[in-house]
């Protein structure tokens, strides 16, 4: 199994460098990759304050990538899935949308009021 850096899913996903997407392309869609969630968390990151991609765009792009059947993670699917459009949806960042993602699984514990808003099933 491989485990993907933020900089490899980023070539593959920008394509701004035609020999590292090559590659890139060639291990994520024929190998069985694992993502973790701090790599995810670094590529929408890299996205919006690096590109400055809009938010509808990060969470449409990760999703169809995170659709890839090659791709495996150690939360399910539907959960970063969920994070995505909370992301893209609220006015949070993405490592709160994945807290928020995980509310029914874990209790989740902070200060933040637009975090805790999101939790608490707050529009």
């Amino acid at each position: 199994m491989m485990l993907l850096d933020a900089n490899y899913i980023l070539r593959y996903l920008l394509r701004d460098n035609e020999m590292m997407f090559e590659t890139a392309k060639e291990v994520i869609e024929n190998e069985h990759c694992f993502l973790l969630n701090e790599v995810m968390a670094e590529v929408v990151y890299v996205l919006h304050g690096v590109y400055k991609t809009p938010k509808k765009v990060i969470a449409q792009t990760l999703s169809d990538f995170a659709s890839l059947q090659t791709l495996t993670m150690h939360e399910p699917k539907s959960v970063l899935l969920t994070a995505l459009n909370l992301y893209h949806s609220k006015n949070i960042d993405f490592v709160d949308s994945h807290l928020c993602a995980l509310r029914e699984k874990y209790e989740v514990k902070s200060f933040d009021k637009k975090l805790m808003k999101c939790i608490n099933g707050a529009a």
